[in-house]
């Protein structure tokens, strides 16, 4: 029998609400920082539920249960970085599996498949899933494995969770979706069959640009405790003052996703009809590939953006972005500030460019995490940078 998580609240009270409880002893609405390493016993072996922080903190734990409901999940585990999040769902596997993934993905990810993993004996096949009815010809009997972003990073491309779903349980796959583009206010990936959902908490969720920290959230008893297991046994847990901002941030993330759902939409039709742009990725246009699965899986499209210009040369690409003012050129994303990044030569450029180009990210793509500030602003900044 798997854990039932009962989701009568909506969103907004759940952000706020979900395991967060006042203090026993002071009465304290936040949750307080337990900056401890270890626990007093009042005998050997016999704790009150926690005895070292690396496997148990209370603040960890309530932000845990936070989170896990926002996924309408029954369990949630965080992690030091999205990256070490990763890394532990990897660790499920053994020499001669084979994961299948998306071949639009942030590069990190694809650094930690091809250049740690792949030398454990663990093989990953990169493959276009736009079209499902083809996606069953990639599996064999080893693959153990399907891991998706959508929208992916940093294409924008779509993927049919739900169809996809039923294909990983047709060949026995475990189905691990990246949802950190999206978030749990945009879309829930375990309500439409996946297994684990992995969130680069660092963006989005905590998204002030403050913490580094990546989560993890399943249903499955079992595949929980495999999972907190490799959480406690290799170490990679989030400290109790990331976990308390986190928490904090939370509160206002379904206020922020409508900001930048807002801004994402304005800012992605100037760019569409702007002279001296090309082509505009983003899930909200009805051009856009699978744009009719993202209306049916997502609630709206977010305020991540793509886009090239006319002339398609990478200096251009450059001056534009060195001429911006609002949107600040940094890595990351999902801040309530704007940011413009260079995939080619910064988040991605682990990927070799031969398998960049195959994806369609170009040397010239420009990729906008579109924040809250005021829309006209960010039009503005974008405006005067494009000449």
């Amino acid at each position: 029998m798997e854990s039932q998580n009962p989701t009568h609240m909506k969103f907004g009270t759940k952000a706020i609400h979900k395991g967060v409880e006042p203090d026993p002893t002071t009465g304290a609405i936040m949750t307080p920082i337990y900056q401890t390493s270890t626990y007093a016993q009042p005998s050997p072996g016999k704790h009150k539920g926690y005895e070292y922080s690396r496997t148990q903190n209370p603040t960890r734990d309530a932000l845990q249960t936070n989170l896990a409901s926002l996924e309408n999940a029954a369990h949630g585990l965080v992690f030091s970085s999205g990256m070490g999040a990763i890394d532990a769902v990897l660790k499920l596997l053994k020499p001669g599996d084979e994961v299948l993934s998306s071949n639009d993905l942030y590069g990190g990810t694809y650094r930690i498949f091809t250049e740690i993993y792949q030398d454990f004996g663990i093989k990953f096949k990169f493959v276009d899933m736009h079209e499902l009815n083809r996606i069953s010809e990639h599996f064999n009997d080893n693959t153990k494995m399907v891991w998706i972003e959508t929208p992916s990073n940093p294409m924008m491309n779509i993927i049919d969770i739900r169809g996809l779903a039923g294909v990983c349980k047709k060949f026995g796959a475990l189905f691990c979706v990246d949802n950190t583009f999206a978030t749990p206010f945009l879309q829930t990936p375990l309500d439409l069959g996946a297994d684990i959902v992995m969130h680069s908490v660092t963006k989005y969720i905590s998204g002030h640009s403050d913490v580094v920290m990546g989560a993890l959230m399943m249903n499955k008893d079992d595949l929980k405790d495999k999972l907190a297991f490799i959480q406690n046994a290799s170490g990679a847990v989030a400290g109790p003052q990331d976990c308390f901002l986190v928490l904090r941030g939370v509160k206002t993330l379904h206020v922020r996703m409508q900001r930048h759902c807002e801004n994402g939409r304005r800012i992605a039709h100037f760019l569409k009809s702007h002279p001296k742009v090309d082509k505009v990725y983003w899930p909200g246009f009805d051009h856009h590939p699978n744009h009719n699965i993202a209306k049916k899986q997502m609630s709206d499209f977010g305020g991540m953006i793509s886009f090239v210009l006319k002339d398609d040369k990478l200096e251009s690409a450059i001056q534009m972005m060195e001429r911006l003012e609002l949107f600040t050129l940094a890595e990351s994303l999902g801040g309530i500030e704007s940011l413009v990044g260079h995939p080619a030569s910064m988040t991605h450029a682990s990927i070799p460019r031969e398998e960049r180009l195959k994806s369609g990210l170009k040397d010239s793509l420009i990729r906008l995490s579109v924040g809250i500030e005021d829309a006209e602003d960010l039009v503005s900044d974008l405006e005067k940078a494009l000449g």
